[in-house]
C-alpha cells in the first residue's frame, strides 16, 4: 500500500472511528489547506480543527461508506456516502448555529487528499449541501 492511501485511510479512521479532530488534525502539515463546499478554502491546523470540530460534534454518529477509493502517486481519493444523526447543533462556517434535528442523513461525498512525506498538504473535500439540508428539513430539495 502506497503512502497516500496510508494516510488517507488512517484519516478516515480518526474521523469515523475515533470521531476525534485532534487525531484528524494530526494527519496535515502546519501549512496544509482544505477547499469545502460550505467554507471554501480552510487554511492551517487551526481552522482546518476547528471545521472537523463542528462537524463530527453535529454528526457523533458519522460514517463514511466507501464506494470506491482510488490512488495516483501523492495522491488519494475516497467517493462515498456520509451517513449519521444530526443530535447536536451545527455550527455553520458563517458562526450561524442550526439546532439539531434529529434526522439521520445520508449524503454524498468525495475526498481527494494530495500528501507530502507522510501528512496531507491539499485537501479537497465534497459534499452534496442540498441533499443534506433537505434531509435535515432546512432546506426544499429538487
Amino acid at each position: 500500500m502506497a503512502k497516500a492511501r496510508e494516510v488517507m485511510d488512517s484519516l478516515s479512521a480518526a474521523a469515523v472511528d475515533q470521531h476525534d479532530p485532534d487525531a484528524v488534525v494530526s494527519h496535515y502539515t502546519d501549512d496544509a489547506v482544505m477547499l469545502t463546499p460550505d467554507a471554501g478554502e480552510v487554511r492551517g491546523t487551526e481552522r482546518i480543527t476547528e471545521y472537523w470540530r463542528r462537524f463530527l460534534q453535529s454528526f457523533p454518529d458519522v460514517g463514511f461508506e466507501v464506494l470506491r477509493t482510488h490512488e495516483a502517486g501523492d495522491a488519494a481519493i475516497n467517493e462515498g456516502w456520509w451517513t449519521g444523526h444530526n443530535t447536536e447543533p451545527l455550527t455553520l462556517p458563517t458562526g450561524a448555529v442550526l439546532p439539531a434535528t434529529d434526522q439521520p442523513v445520508r449524503f454524498r461525498g468525495c475526498h481527494i487528499a494530495t500528501v507530502v512525506g507522510d501528512r496531507i498538504r491539499e485537501h479537497h473535500l465534497y459534499f452534496d449541501q442540498l441533499e443534506l439540508l433537505t434531509q435535515l428539513g432546512l432546506a426544499q430539495g429538487q
